[in-house]
């Protein structure tokens, strides 16, 4: 075979499959650019639909784009491979048999490394958790110090990191999304007049949002949702306040040491707990001896 037959054979392969396989590789590529505008198209009007202006939520509409964007690109470079391999003549069915079986042993020994990442997805598409959030996951409670697919990162306030895989996070309780609450519970004595307390506990609240130190913070005027419950040894006022996100820890705090003072200085008592001893007898109607001794203070 001379020079020129293998020339001739070449071109005629060329003009047999050069044309397909050029064709395979254009339709790759304007599917690649067709899929990258509708995700960018689509997360835009996301972001433009919501409500709040949010850096931190446009950067994860960016960071999931970019990732959905390379998973189809892959995908559809991957297909596209495989087609070009059948039309130059490969047999592809041990191809795809040997990648078949690969990805059912990648699947059983990394299932739960793909189950963090879709869960991370999804967390990430519903805008559940946000770096500096105070959330609850996985049993455990922190600020969200950072966060990927495959984890959250949570500080609690001993200092403790903690990494909690997305997989494991069934429910998230975020305690400062969009605003704040703390609800009180003020047990003062039975003697006490409940709609004394509820006037004084109205007054601590406007003098602390008068306060130039916590007047951005606290969103609304405490609400006060009354006489709560009759507990063993006080009566419980119930009680809540709004503020900015993890805001109110530090408000709650300064209430109730204000509204301590402010309980001092009128003499409404917190009390203590009360028990009341039963000594019991026996099947005599005898009780054993108690003795007590009383000692008045000088």
């Amino acid at each position: 075979m001379d020079i020129q037959q293998i020339a001739q054979e070449g071109l005629a392969w060329l003009l047999k499959h050069g044309p397909k396989i050029i064709l395979i590789l254009l339709i790759a590529f304007l599917l690649i650019k067709l899929s990258a505008i509708i995700s960018s198209r689509v997360f835009k009007t996301v972001v433009r639909h919501k409500k709040q202006k949010d850096d931190e939520f446009k950067k994860r509409a960016e960071t999931l784009q970019s990732i959905l964007h390379f998973v189809f690109s892959l995908i559809i470079w991957i297909t596209a491979a495989v087609i070009i391999l059948d039309e130059v003549g490969v047999n592809i069915g041990p191809i795809l048999a040997a990648a078949g079986v690969l990805g059912l042993a990648v699947g059983f020994g990394a299932q739960s490394l793909v189950k963090d990442i879709i869960s991370g997805f999804f967390i990430f598409l519903e805008d559940q958790i946000r770096v500096g959030d105070v959330v609850d996951v996985g049993g455990k409670s922190g600020v969200v110090e950072r966060m990927n697919l495959r984890m959250t990162i949570l500080r609690d306030l001993a200092g403790n990191v903690h990494f909690v895989p997305n997989g494991e996070i069934t429910v998230v309780t975020n305690m400062t999304k969009g605003y704040s609450r703390y609800v009180f519970d003020i047990g003062v004595a039975y003697r006490e007049n409940v709609d004394e307390v509820i006037k004084i506990m109205q007054q601590v609240d406007e003098e602390l949002r008068n306060d130039p130190d916590f007047e951005t913070d606290i969103l609304e005027p405490l609400e006060i949702l009354g006489l709560d419950e009759f507990a063993d040894s006080a009566v419980i006022i119930k009680a809540r306040t709004m503020t900015k996100p993890i805001k109110q820890w530090r408000v709650a705090r300064e209430f109730k040491r204000r509204l301590k003072k402010a309980f001092d200085e009128r003499n409404i008592e917190i009390p203590f707990p009360h028990y009341t001893l039963y000594i019991g007898k026996d099947k005599m109607n005898q009780s054993p001896p108690l003795n007590i001794k009383i000692e008045q203070k000088s």
